[in-house]
């Protein structure tokens, strides 16, 4: 009698479906998927030969055993992975590591976080940003504070430093970009330096700088000697 209640437990067990990716990421975030399941979110069905599940778990052993260059040529050796997926993962992997490359990198002069704000350069809206850094001045996060129009956007001292007090930050550098490309600062950017500079006294982490970037050049109050001591 046992056993024939632990086979039918087993049966129900089996026949019960799988949580939906999109509604585990949805409810729980994208860190709590694993790699395969973040790979079927991307190539969204498999085929009738190949189920979605089965091809992300071997695409999984093609990245985990493939060069970046390699990666597209590897993936199509797959059956069942035409172009459009294989670009689909390399293009992932790419965004990624575009998104992530800012990680632990130290910033000694304000040229050095010039590079990981350009992408926010070309934008046609005014983004104002948050850098938070350990106690190196190496970088732990990049933040979208707030999306302005075309010339500009409001930010408060709380929005900031709430952000850093969350991921322990010993420093921060704020930046925006002018849609104009004009990098000059403006009465209201002087404005915010000075506000933000007051608050970060007061909080005990330190604001290093205010960048200000554009497509072709970028402006930085500490170059300038425009942050308040």
């Amino acid at each position: 009698m046992g056993k024939d209640v632990v086979r039918k437990n087993n049966s129900v067990f089996k026949d019960k479906p799988k949580p939906d990716v999109r509604e585990k990421v949805m409810e729980h975030g994208f860190s709590f998927l694993f790699d395969e399941e973040l790979v079927m979110l991307i190539l969204g069905s498999g085929t009738q030969k190949m189920p979605v599940e089965i091809m992300a778990e071997k695409i999984i052993d093609v990245l985990n055993d493939s060069d970046s260059p390699n990666v597209v040529d590897n993936l199509l050796m797959l059956n069942g992975v035409g172009q459009g997926k294989a670009l689909a993962v390399a293009a992932a992997l790419e965004l990624g590591r575009r998104r992530s490359s800012h990680l632990r990198a130290p910033v000694k002069r304000p040229g050095d976080i010039v590079p990981f704000l350009k992408s926010y350069a070309v934008c046609d809206k005014e983004h104002f940003l948050l850098v938070t850094l350990n106690g190196g001045h190496e970088i732990i996060q990049i933040h979208v504070v707030s999306v302005g129009t075309l010339n500009r956007t409001l930010i408060h001292p709380r929005e900031i430093f709430s952000i850093a007090i969350r991921e322990n930050a010993a420093a921060i550098i704020v930046s925006h970009n002018h849609p104009s490309g004009n990098c000059e600062p403006s009465e209201e950017d002087l404005h915010v330096t000075d506000q933000l500079k007051k608050v970060s006294v007061i909080m005990g982490i330190e604001l290093l700088d205010h960048v200000i970037v554009s497509r072709e050049a970028y402006f930085s109050f500490l170059e300038n000697k425009l942050l308040p001591d």
